[in-house]
């Protein structure tokens, strides 16, 4: 068994790491669920009764952070750490990790919209007695998504296949992992994070949970469409060069069409059966620069990571803590 299987189960340690970016309509109702999955698994000597939540707030703007120090005064599970400014949801989520590994054998992270099943924790738990360093939540079905969320996510999930990346179908960010697993996440110093990718080049044993996924609790999305196109793109860029590759053999075949058509211009010359095309000439032009343009978008993308990741900023920067 792993190192930290060698003692009772009731000395594990639990933390659940949720990160926050203007909640202060669900915090309060997460409290109360994520408390009642801690009590039943100290109950049943799962964890021990130091186990706590830790909210992570991403530089929220509303009262999330006032609300997260009122629960820590009342609530005994409760902690909180507060980010400068808004780093995004994989950087929160990162901190929140960095922290919870010091203080904890094992880390779950979730949102705090009460989407993801609380109650798939419990079985996760099991999974990593029995010897799974990272578990996996798995949604068993899309049905609560709309036509088009659900196609959109399909297609992201064959794209990332198709590009070589290693990912979970229907996993977001709702997984276990153990402090070892999360301790060689954190040697991972990229920028551009995309955490569904990196943390299946972590290794160690692995398992899945699945669970039904529900509606929002209340609030709002904050992953609309344009943030989702954003994130998918991010994680595309971040794991695989196919994309510059594809544009280097279209470029190819451009040169072949290119020498076939100069042929049958030469022919056409020879039989006098040239004929001035200006419609055929503005659409290859048109369509042949808009290749020329993706191409320089798909390096310039690359580029841009290159340039954030060479500066070496850091992540985050964490303003308060209440441990």
């Amino acid at each position: 068994m792993k190192e930290t299987d060698t003692r009772y189960m009731s000395d594990l340690k639990l933390a659940i790491v949720v990160p926050c970016y203007n909640e202060e309509a669900v915090l309060r109702e997460t409290t109360v669920r994520l408390t009642e999955v801690i009590d039943q698994l100290v109950e049943a000597s799962a964890v021990c009764p130091h186990s706590f939540i830790l909210y992570v707030s991403d530089g929220s703007t509303d009262a999330t952070w006032s609300i997260i120090e009122e629960l820590h005064r009342t609530t005994p599970y409760v902690r909180g750490l507060k980010l400068a400014r808004n780093s995004g949801h994989q950087n929160a989520l990162m901190a929140g990790l960095s922290a919870g590994k010091e203080l904890a054998d094992v880390l779950v992270s979730i949102d705090a919209d009460l989407q993801d099943d609380v109650m798939a924790i419990p079985e996760m738990i099991t999974r990593y007695a029995d010897g799974a360093d990272i578990v996996y939540g798995v949604r068993r079905e899309r049905k609560s998504d709309t036509w088009f969320k659900r196609n959109t996510a399909l297609m992201f999930y064959r794209v990332m296949r198709f590009m070589g990346i290693e990912s979970v179908y229907n996993h977001a960010d709702y997984r276990l992992m153990s402090r070892r697993a999360v301790e060689y996440l954190c040697r991972f110093r990229e920028r551009n994070l995309f955490l569904r990718g990196i943390i299946p080049l972590v290794g160690y044993h692995t398992a899945c949970v699945y669970y039904n996924r529900g509606k929002r609790f209340a609030g709002e999305s904050k992953y609309p469409f344009r943030k989702m196109l954003s994130f998918a793109v991010n994680g595309i860029t971040s794991f695989s060069v196919k994309p510059i590759r594809m544009f280097f053999f279209l470029g190819l075949m451009f040169l072949l069409i290119a020498f076939a058509t100069f042929c049958y211009v030469i022919y056409s010359y020879i039989r006098h059966q040239a004929v001035e095309g200006w419609a055929s000439l503005m659409l290859s032009l048109w369509f042949i620069g808009g290749c020329i343009m993706t191409g320089i978008g798909v390096i310039g993308e690359y580029l841009g990571k290159i340039y954030i990741e060479v500066k070496d900023r850091p992540r985050y920067n964490v303003e308060e803590e209440l441990l």
